[in-house]
């Protein structure tokens, strides 16, 4: 396979890894904003699971210092592709940006089990519903 198959399915993970993060701190506004406005949908069990699953695997990546599988797997690819950091595509140069930091590892930990904590108790305050 050639090095632009391998830039685009990195580029393509790096599109999947922003709609997950997007997933995740839309989904709490969506779930707060929704109960005022009497959203049902924002009730649904499934969507409601799905997102505090999703929030729970992050922080408990975090605590145990694991790299996102994402994260792991889109970088790989850059490298089979000879592609070093992010100087690449439109895509990839513009989402890096908004999903990679350089701050210290407990900022991130204290940042993601907060955001998870505040998922716990939406659970809670906005009740889901079969």
């Amino acid at each position: 396979m050639n090095d632009q198959f391998f830039l685009l399915f990195a580029d393509l993970l790096l599109v999947i890894h922003v709609l997950l993060v997007a997933f995740v701190i839309l989904g709490l506004l969506a779930t707060f904003v929704g109960y005022f406005l009497q959203w049902r949908w924002v009730r649904n069990v499934w969507f409601r699971l799905v997102h505090l699953i999703v929030i729970g695997i992050v922080v408990i990546q975090s605590w145990l210092g694991v790299l996102c599988p994402l994260t792991a797997w889109e970088m790989a690819l850059r490298r089979k592709a000879d592609q070093a950091g992010y100087e690449g595509s439109f895509i990839q140069h513009w989402l890096q940006s908004l999903l990679y930091y350089n701050a210290p590892d407990w900022v991130f930990i204290f940042a993601y089990t907060l955001f998870g904590a505040l998922v716990l108790v939406s659970w809670f305050l906005v009740r889901p519903k079969r």
